[in-house]
């Protein structure tokens, strides 16, 4: 059931159809769901077209590996549109779906964690030709982004990746203003502080 909706959602995305696209809502937009008379799979395959590599960057940058990144990604796509005659506005779509990638991958690191406990293995090296493929600055700088706490490290990428402002962060990650403001600071000074200690 939940590979039929995953295939439903990634098949209907058609790049070479504009028509599609533009009969849709695509992020920000605020037109209320049920006035648009929109099918659920074209809207989400819509906003699967406007915003999936994004977010898939996103999931890679807490991850660290890209499969996981484009398996959490896939997942928020067919969650939403498993709920989508929920949602009130289509701009809730786009909040809907971050929430979602962020807790995938939230999740994801837990499991991690605890199976780096439970058994004992080092994780691989990045392979040389990796760091020539991504330059040694961007390996460095995902390295000590793994090492921050989980939410100062959502914070600094929704800001600083996605562009993302204080209210959105804040909606995003289901925390007041304040907080994502807080974090995004202490996670700056620790992150000066983690490349200070691998340089």
């Amino acid at each position: 059931m939940q590979q039929d909706a995953g295939s439903r959602v990634s098949s209907c995305v058609k790049p070479n159809d504009p028509g599609d696209v533009a009969a849709v809502c695509l992020p920000g937009a605020t037109r209320p769901l049920r006035e648009t008379g929109d099918s659920a799979e074209v809207a989400v395959s819509a906003l699967y077209q406007a915003s999936a590599v994004s977010l898939i960057r996103l999931a890679w940058i807490m991850l660290g590996d890209r499969p996981s990144a484009e398996d959490v990604v896939q997942e928020a796509f067919c969650d939403l549109y498993r709920r989508w005659d929920r949602l009130a506005e289509a701009d809730s779509a786009l909040y809907y779906v971050r929430s979602s990638v962020l807790n995938g991958c939230r999740s994801l690191l837990r499991r991690r964690a605890v199976r780096r406990r439970s058994v004992e293995y080092e994780l691989p090296e990045i392979s040389p030709e990796a760091v020539v493929l991504n330059g040694e600055e961007r390996v460095e700088l995902i390295r000590a982004l793994g090492r921050l706490p989980d939410r100062q490290r959502e914070a600094l990428v929704l800001r600083f990746y996605l562009d993302l402002s204080d209210e959105e962060i804040a909606r995003v990650m289901g925390i007041r203003q304040s907080t994502v403001r807080s974090n995004a600071h202490r996670g700056l000074v620790a992150l000066g502080r983690v490349l200070k200690e691998t340089s």
